[in-house]
């Protein structure tokens, strides 16, 4: 019984760490910028994600990706890609300024069962080496269970 519960425990265990680890290995998404572009928004000053996420936003979906938001399915291998910029005042216009991050989503239902097959990864300005998401996703994914009905994806695909 002890060695089953202790063979238990360090499966258990050795999982968490994997999926830990494979979040770690989320390439950068280089070359996003051509990808197809979801949407743009601007969070401002009193909306509740503020903190960390104030400033302008653009998503852009692979062509996996692109097909799951048509389709509402996500295949493994679809990648959202999260650009978030500094907004500023110009006049009476709000201009991008500074990156703040890029933030990745990665479908692959076998390295990422933890987060409903979602990797997720981020990188602080226009790092490419530098990872911001350091517990295998779980607190990105805290946020996007709401999204459960929509395969835990915020952004639409409008026509």
């Amino acid at each position: 019984m002890r060695k089953s519960l202790l063979t238990l425990a360090v499966g258990v265990s050795l999982g968490a760490l994997t999926t830990l680890a494979a979040a770690d290995e989320i390439d950068y998404p280089d070359g996003y910028r051509s990808w197809t572009h979801v949407k743009s928004m601007t969070i401002h000053k009193g909306h509740p994600l503020e903190t960390p996420f104030l400033g302008i936003h653009h998503v852009y979906a692979n062509e996996r990706a692109l097909h799951g938001l048509q389709s509402k399915h996500f295949a493994d291998g679809a990648m959202l890609v999260f650009d978030q910029l500094q907004s500023e005042d110009a006049g009476a216009a709000s201009v991008e300024g500074d990156r703040v991050l890029i933030g990745v989503m990665l479908k692959d239902n076998a390295r990422f069962p933890q987060t409903n097959g979602w990797g997720y990864q981020a990188w602080p300005k226009d790092s490419r080496s530098q990872r911001l998401v350091d517990d295998g996703g779980l607190s990105c994914h805290g946020c996007h269970i709401q999204q459960k009905d929509r395969d835990y994806v915020f952004s639409q695909w409008r026509d």
